[in-house]
């Protein structure tokens, strides 16, 4: 595959259970139905995150004919769960100036909307020019100008120099990893926008919803969250730290002002109120100290941050978090740790991530504050794991689990080295059985 490409994965369009909805969105293997169902009867037991060691990776894919999008050598697949007829054709939604449908042997025509594209026929949009797709399991894919979009034998292709794209899954149809050359995205119940440029460079932003972004070239793979853009650089050879940018501002973009109302708008409307009432509480509380954001000492800073989390929700808890991260990266520990003792008793949580009652910290809630602290300050993964490990032992697991996902929350990557002794005396000999004496050579 060309640099710069794109490949997405849909699995099964089956509503998948809690435990594995978290491994498609941490880029894990799915069961087999086999494994499922066997699953399902040892227990009446309690679900829970499993590791993927053991499987069968043709088994647990089970991919039989794969479904590829190309976007700047940008591609799309998506494996089995999805019906054959899910898979081989899509509908023309939207129609943005001069886009064309290439049947397969016959001569190019202008597209329309609710057009069928089958097999071997293909959509192409000119310059300045913009194409919607819609396939049956309800996923959106939008394409900028200069694209062409296959769906070929078993599969649907999408070619392109270089471009930009918006892809929405539905919440509860499986999940979606997009390739983008070096860089792969996992994604579940999201909406997205992806822009892979000639030289390489490659920007992917999460309107809604979390992705997982990985660089398997070097081992690095950042969270994202709703809000938030990461760039990857060829030349500097890694993904940059995750950035905040302004969602109203994304909406802007031709592919989501260009088009109909997104399925996700009310989800991406609800993040925007969320980040801004998070700013405007947190500003307001503190010019009651006589303080502001960047003038606070971190006792006053703090002190405005509990007289807001102890009346908060979950949801509203977990984006108070993030923007207080965000706006004093230096108390990002002490800002998770205010999170889980604010004026709230701490619940001992089973492993099937129960919602517990009352304001009693659940598993899920708590979950919540580490991820959010964490990609407000990614550096500071250790120290917020550790202070809120001291701050709720008793939430010990559900701690770790959130912030040692196999997606780490830590912008770094690890290469592996070999170390060769240049002097032959620098290397210690094999241990050697009793039974059998050692072997000696003369020069």
């Amino acid at each position: 595959m060309e640099a710069g490409s794109v490949m997405v994965l849909v699995p099964a369009t089956q509503p998948p259970d809690k435990a594995e909805q978290r491994r498609i969105e941490f880029g894990l293997p799915t069961y087999t139905e086999t494994e499922r169902e066997s699953s399902r009867k040892k227990a009446g037991q309690k679900k829970s995150l499993t590791s993927a060691a053991g499987y069968n990776i043709e088994a647990v894919m089970n991919i039989q004919t794969p479904v590829i999008l190309t976007i700047a050598s940008v591609a799309i697949w998506l494996p089995n769960g999805l019906s054959a007829e899910e898979l081989k054709e899509a509908k023309v939604t939207q129609v943005v100036q001069d886009v064309k449908v290439l049947p397969s042997g016959a001569a190019a025509r202008r597209a329309t909307v609710n057009e069928t594209v089958h097999k071997g026929s293909a959509v192409q949009t000119g310059v300045q020019s913009r194409s919607e797709m819609t396939f049956q399991d309800k996923s959106i894919t939008r394409l900028e100008e200069k694209t062409i979009f296959t769906v070929g034998k078993g599969a649907r292709t999408m070619d392109q120099g270089s471009g930009q794209f918006l892809l929405y899954v539905p919440k509860n149809s499986g999940g979606t990893k997009v390739k983008m050359g070096s860089v792969t995205a996992a994604i579940t119940g999201t909406t997205v926008l992806g822009n892979v440029q000639p030289n390489g460079i490659v920007e992917f932003t999460v309107l809604e919803g979390t992705a997982n972004v990985r660089l398997d070239s070097v081992g690095q793979c950042l969270r994202i969250h709703a809000g938030q853009k990461v760039t990857y650089d060829p030349i500097a050879g890694r993904l940059g730290n995750p950035v905040d940018v302004d969602i109203q501002q994304q909406l802007s973009s031709p592919l989501v002002a260009d088009f109909g109302k997104l399925p996700s708008a009310a989800l991406i409307n609800q993040e925007i109120q969320l980040r801004g009432r998070a700013n405007d509480d947190l500003a307001r509380a503190l010019s009651a100290s006589g303080a502001t954001i960047g003038t606070a000492t971190p006792e006053q800073f703090l002190a405005a941050f509990d007289s807001l989390v102890v009346r908060e929700s979950a949801r509203e808890v977990c984006a108070l978090v993030g923007r207080a991260v965000l706006a004093r990266p230096d108390l990002a520990a002490r800002i998770a740790v205010a999170a889980f003792t604010a004026s709230r008793p701490v619940h001992a949580y089973s492993r099937d991530f129960r919602q517990v009652t009352g304001t009693e910290l659940s598993c899920e809630w708590a979950q919540c504050i580490i991820e959010a602290a964490i990609a407000g300050n990614p550096a500071a993964a250790s120290e917020i794991r550790d202070a809120a490990l001291s701050a709720a032992p008793m939430l010990r697991d559900c701690i770790v689990a959130a912030a040692s996902e196999p997606c780490s929350f830590q912008n770094e990557f690890f290469q592996s080295s070999t170390t060769s002794p240049v002097n032959p005396q620098d290397v210690n000999p094999l241990p050697v059985s009793p039974e059998q004496p050692p072997t000696t050579s003369n020069p």
